[in-house]
């Protein structure tokens, strides 16, 4: 059976994988005797997201990448035209030619508003960045690269609550006003999706329950199209390089 063909239980064990890793990062750290302010301890950890990750090389294996194409834990950086280079999460550079490029990322509470902030400005300055790179020739004369975003969000009364915004001057678009943090990503990736920031993007509410829940927002951002689409974009890569 291939990866897409059980892709559903993939998907289910990297979310256990998630919050598995995260909850070892925290007891091993109050173990340790060290305190990091609130659950930072499990920021500061490490690979969190390390299962999707590795979900996104076995398809790129199954597809016909080389293994020494796939980068993951190291050689992440790719140049930027605003600043001289960035790091992603995985990047799959094979003869010369950057393929794909993926950020894995995640927040969890019970702190999400500046936190919101910084991780919209770092995926709208991250891809804006390496696509004028790509415009002037960063990449060499290469087929458009695949852009993905995955995001885990902590399904939390505080993520999924209506937020209170702040219009001293003007007013903001209206499907902003009462929606929460959890619609506030979902529209982020929506828009960066639209606008061809990312080619695709996955929002996950999760819960560290016994055994971790998740739902899926929106249709548009489901980790079953996400992973499906990278591997369409993969299968169109390797193909060109037979004609």
């Amino acid at each position: 059976m291939t990866i897409l063909e059980n892709l559903d239980r993939h998907i289910q064990n990297a979310i256990d994988h998630f919050w598995s890793t995260r909850m070892s990062q925290i007891q091993k750290q109050q173990a340790s005797g060290r305190n990091d302010a609130g659950t930072r301890g499990a920021v500061t950890g490490g690979k969190q997201m390390s299962a999707f990750e590795y979900l996104a090389v076995s398809i790129a294996l199954e597809r016909g990448i080389p293994k020494s194409s796939i980068f993951y834990s190291s050689a992440l950086e790719l140049p930027g035209y605003f600043r001289p280079e960035k790091k992603w999460d995985l990047v799959i550079v094979d003869e010369g030619i950057l393929v794909a490029a993926i950020e894995f990322k995640s927040q969890v509470g019970p702190s999400f508003g500046n936190n919101f902030n910084n991780r919209a400005e770092e995926a709208i300055g991250t891809a804006n960045d390496l696509w004028i790179a790509y415009r002037e020739g960063a990449f060499g004369l290469a087929l458009r690269p695949w852009l993905g975003y995955l995001f885990i969000l902590e399904d939390h009364p505080k993520s999924t609550c209506s937020v209170r915004l702040q219009e001293p001057h003007f007013q903001v678009f209206p499907e902003f006003k009462g929606a929460s943090y959890a619609k506030r990503y979902e529209l982020l990736l929506i828009r960066l999706i639209r606008e061809r920031y990312y080619d695709s993007g996955c929002l996950l509410l999760s819960k560290a329950t016994t055994p971790p829940t998740t739902t899926e927002p929106c249709n548009l951002l489901l980790a079953k199209l996400f992973f499906t689409q990278l591997a369409g974009h993969l299968n169109t890569y390797v193909m060109s390089k037979s004609i």
